[in-house]
């Protein structure tokens, strides 16, 4: 049978979980030609309390794991064609896929929205609970190691995967400079990158709930970026 292009969605939370109701994103890839798989990697609601709270203070761990092994589905599954695979995500979903590219090079190219890419300074500069050993062990002035070696950013040195970046400059959950710092390293490494930046006037959620002029042009973004990479057409 022939084998298509496939999308690997990460959700945010990470404490959310994907469904089956209707996702405007998983339905405009698929439309395109896409396959879309996701999944509810260990730290996802839905699956009993020990699996939510799996990585509560090990992100990068089990849920990476997880991943390693949907990602194995999608390059043996025959509807997929395995050198035409991309990975995205926003929020905790981007965080995944910078640390999916970070760790790994199955991926053609990369999607990371809103991202967390480093716990340090994170720490400083966003409204989720970072309070002394309330999420993450000990706090960003007296355990910094504890936070690096959870963040993306610390394993760049050798990623080698295409990425666009989104982020809101009005973001208060994960502040623009975490895209700011994964554009920087990539573009430091010569890796082919695009930074969408939206205005102040725009925030967090803005995917789902911004202006839709502006939902629209992210959308057309990551159709031209898929389109690119994963299809071999000039954007």
């Amino acid at each position: 049978g022939k084998e298509y292009p496939a999308v690997l969605q990460i959700h945010g939370g990470p404490h959310a979980q994907y469904g089956l109701g209707f996702f405007h994103e998983f339905q405009v890839l698929a439309a395109a030609g896409y396959v879309v798989v996701f999944s509810n990697p260990r730290g996802s609601k839905g699956y009993g309390q020990d699996h939510c709270a799996a990585i509560q203070g090990n992100w990068g761990s089990t849920d990476w794991t997880d991943i390693q092994a949907v990602t194995r589905f999608m390059q043996k599954h025959p509807s997929i064609n395995p050198s035409r695979i991309g990975v995205m995500g926003g929020s905790y979903g981007g965080y995944m896929t910078n640390w999916a590219i970070g760790h790994s090079n199955d991926y053609v190219a990369a999607i990371s929205d809103r991202c967390v890419s480093n716990l340090v300074s994170m720490s400083g500069n966003s409204d989720f609970p970072l309070e002394p050993d309330r999420y993450f062990p000990g706090n960003f002035w007296d355990r910094p190691d504890e936070r690096w070696r959870q963040s993306p950013i610390a394993y760049f040195g050798e990623v080698q995967t295409p990425t666009l970046i989104i982020h809101s400059e009005g973001d208060l959950r994960c502040n623009i400079e975490q895209s700011e710092q994964v554009f920087a390293a990539l573009n430091c490494r010569g890796i082919p990158a695009r930074f969408v930046r939206y205005p102040a006037t725009t925030s967090h959620g803005m995917s789902r709930k911004g202006p839709p002029d502006l939902r629209i042009h992210r959308l057309q973004e990551i159709l031209d970026w898929w389109s690119c990479y994963l299809k071999g057409k000039p954007a």
